[in-house]
């Protein structure tokens, strides 16, 4: 069963038949439409965002299935909190005096999930996260909210985590 794996990088939802996938796929003599339908079925929930997609197609009896990756943690927490760079808005450079004082000074926040949010975002890197249980998957993602100028319901994520462990939020990860 020889196959040809076609690799592309489509805005989710609004793959087309335009390069690089129309001609890859014309040329195994594949049903273009139905392909294309299908990648913007499965990349739907990622739309604004390029999603990695592969389709591995069986060249001795044109039957494909189409494997969508999912885009980075920090994308996702971009893309739940409207932004459209996790980073805080630079100001003005002061005298040194200020400069060194800033140091000191409480990292700004760009923005606050909601704990629905962080598990939005666990369904979807669900299955490239490398945790065992859900809980743990979910544990992944605040931990990854950590080292990112966000919040989680109005908490430091370390709290979150904490709270996670105490079992504040297992009526939520269990349903």
């Amino acid at each position: 069963m020889p196959e040809k794996i076609i690799e592309a990088l489509v805005e989710g939802g609004k793959a087309t038949p335009a390069p690089p996938l129309g001609p890859q796929l014309a040329s195994l003599k594949l049903n273009i439409g139905n392909i294309i339908k299908d990648i913007n079925e499965k990349t739907k929930e990622f739309e604004g965002m390029k999603v990695p997609v592969k389709i591995i197609v069986d060249i001795e009896t044109k039957d494909y299935r189409i494997e969508v990756g999912t885009p980075p943690v920090s994308s996702l927490i971009k893309k739940e909190l409207g932004l459209e760079k996790l980073a805080p808005e630079k100001k003005e450079e002061g005298s040194e005096e200020e400069k060194k004082g800033s140091e000191e000074k409480e990292r700004i926040i760009v923005g606050n999930l909601t704990f629905d949010q962080i598990l939005k975002i666990t369904k979807m890197k669900r299955n490239s996260l490398l945790a065992k249980d859900f809980k743990k998957a979910v544990k992944e993602v605040v931990a990854a909210c950590v080292s990112m100028p966000v919040t989680i319901e109005g908490k430091n994520p370390k709290e979150i985590l904490r709270e996670i462990d105490e079992g504040k939020y297992d009526d939520k990860l269990s349903s």
